[in-house]
């Protein structure tokens, strides 16, 4: 397997680390726009209904391929890890274009539960989308540092974006089932 070349030219680096902050800013503050100003982007007659389910197996999927880089890491499998984790951005990316592809086309769906339950999924979704909006960021410096072979920042990072978006993952997730009954037909 081809591995890309280390991005190690300082100044063509910080090039990459705008971009990783612009794009860490930009597509939190579009998926808000979506909530906020629901049918801006409608496309009429585009079917999205199977999309919520195609998302939650992306999470579970994501969550899957952390869970294997952060193994492989673990025991020095360098190659390994970086393939699972390549993973995990190329199936997070999947999901952020069919978050905002669904999200652009359909209304939110309120959550119908009463009681303790209500609170418990609220609860959920609110760490869920707090933190999904730092995972963005997160992520991108994480694979900024690894490319750029600034292993020490890297490290460091992965602390956090590690649990932080394996966390948004198994929620995201969560949130579906949580969610799924009271979807439109």
């Amino acid at each position: 397997m081809n591995t890309p070349e280390p991005i190690v030219n300082p100044a063509g680096a910080t090039k990459y680390k705008v971009l990783a902050a612009v794009l860490g800013a930009v597509i939190p503050v579009a998926v808000a726009v979506l909530y906020y100003f629901p049918g801006v982007f409608v496309i009429p007659g585009l079917n999205v209904k199977a999309l919520p389910a195609v998302n939650a197996g992306l999470n579970s999927l994501t969550a899957v391929f952390l869970m294997l880089g952060y193994y492989f890491i673990r025991r020095k499998q360098v190659a390994r890890h970086r393939a699972m984790m390549g993973l995990a951005f190329l199936l997070g990316s999947l999901f952020l274009v069919s978050y905002v592809a669904y999200h652009s086309q359909v209304p939110s769906t309120t959550f119908g539960g009463q009681g303790l339950i209500r609170g418990v999924y609220y609860f959920i979704l609110l760490t869920h989308i707090v933190l999904a909006a730092a995972t963005v960021g997160l992520v991108l410096f994480t694979l900024y540092f690894a490319l750029t072979e600034q292993f020490q920042k890297h490290r460091r990072i992965a602390r956090w974006t590690y649990p932080v978006w394996l966390y948004v993952s198994v929620t995201g997730v969560i949130v579906y089932f949580m969610i799924a009954p009271y979807y439109s037909s």
